[in-house]
């Protein structure tokens, strides 16, 4: 199943503060905890007291924890691989190495008696996952998470996302990647000018990250990075269908019902035999075929136009589309609506066969 997370960070923020943000959200469904210990600096004994608080404050909620670790952190608390108690005893589910060992190293700490979740950073694109896969691991305690980038420009093209997402799900790892909240104020550093992994996500709104990493395929679990998202979004992200991607569209005046029902409640998918310029879902004109499609908008078609073939289109009165590209319209056709201009890219990478939906854009 997959899941939605959040991330705190003790050291920047107050108890209080920590533990109203992850009750609000676990009840809008969110399961896991991303934490930073590669940052925390100051007075250590306090940093982890109030660290463990709050640690055992999500776990009593429900969620899972993972805590960002480096070799630094292991020898600034003279802990050796082979014993991660002091992990244990801080209620963390696991621990993500940031920067990780030879491969030997994490392949003994799968096997700790704890049955901590070792996570293994996905974003460098190198062999190291499968150098740890050589030691025989437990791999039933191997995870995988991308990085977030602070620094604008920073963050990863969507090419080598992809790339270094497949080398995970290839070997049946479960996954994860971060998006950023524009109401959040700081990370685990100064630099804050958003906390997400794709770069192109930086400017777009944490609903679209959310769609985009889950209609990949190959994101389990999607993090806010950042702190605090306001509850409008984790509410959002609550209410986000995670199995179908959902587009926001926005639809013509005086749209007849038919065609609204078509767009709004029918289950869309796009058709195997695929074309260069459109997404087609034909079902619509087999179950409406007695209906009289009348021609009220024959206007000239751009990228992301939802389109209604009417009845002087014959056999394909009522198929509905989405233009992938600008088109000629040969005045038989009803554009009905349009995908909402920042959802428009997510188009481009529905895969033939693939079930989608439509909502009224907020």
């Amino acid at each position: 199943m997959r899941g939605l997370g959040v991330s705190i960070y003790p050291e920047n923020a107050s108890i209080e503060e920590n533990r109203k943000y992850l009750s609000l959200a676990a009840q809008y469904g969110f399961t896991r905890v991303f934490t930073c210990l590669i940052s925390a600096k100051g007075d250590m004994d306090r940093i982890i007291k109030e660290f463990k608080d709050v640690v055992t404050h999500a776990r009593s909620l429900g969620m899972k924890v993972i805590a960002d670790v480096s070799p630094a952190v292991f020898k600034n608390f003279n802990i050796e691989f082979d014993d991660l108690g002091f992990f244990a005893k801080l209620n963390l589910t696991g621990i993500r190495l940031d920067l990780g060992f030879s491969g030997s190293e994490e392949s003994f700490m799968t096997f700790n008696p704890y049955n901590l979740k070792i996570e293994i950073n996905m974003s460098n694109g190198t062999k190291y996952l499968e150098n740890i896969l050589t030691y025989i691991p437990n791999r039933e305690n191997i995870i995988g998470c991308h990085n977030f980038y602070p620094h604008r420009y920073t963050g990863l093209s969507r090419e080598h996302f992809i790339k270094c997402s497949k080398q995970f799900k290839e070997h049946n790892i479960r996954t994860a990647a971060f998006v950023s909240s524009k109401n959040a104020s700081f990370g685990p550093w100064p630099v804050n000018e958003g906390l997400c992994t794709l770069e192109e996500h930086r400017n777009k709104s944490i609903e679209v990250q959310t769609k985009d990493l889950f209609n990949t395929g190959l994101i389990d679990d999607v993090i806010i990075a950042n702190c605090f998202a306001s509850e409008q979004e984790l509410k959002i992200l609550g209410e986000l269908n995670r199995n179908v991607l959902e587009l926001g569209v926005e639809l013509v005046e005086d749209i007849p019902e038919v065609e609204k029902k078509i767009i709004l409640d029918e289950f869309h998918f796009n058709r195997g035999d695929v074309s260069d310029y459109m997404i087609r879902s034909t079902q619509s004109r087999v179950k409406y075929k007695g209906n009289h499609f009348k021609l009220f908008n024959s206007k000239p078609i751009k990228k992301g136009d939802i389109l209604i073939e009417s009845s002087l289109y014959d056999r394909y009165a009522g198929e509905l589309q989405i233009a992938l590209k600008d088109m000629d319209n040969s005045e038989k056709t009803n554009v009905v609506g349009k995908i909402s201009d920042e959802e428009l890219f997510l188009i481009d990478n529905i895969k033939p066969w693939q079930k989608f939906r439509f909502k009224l854009k907020r």
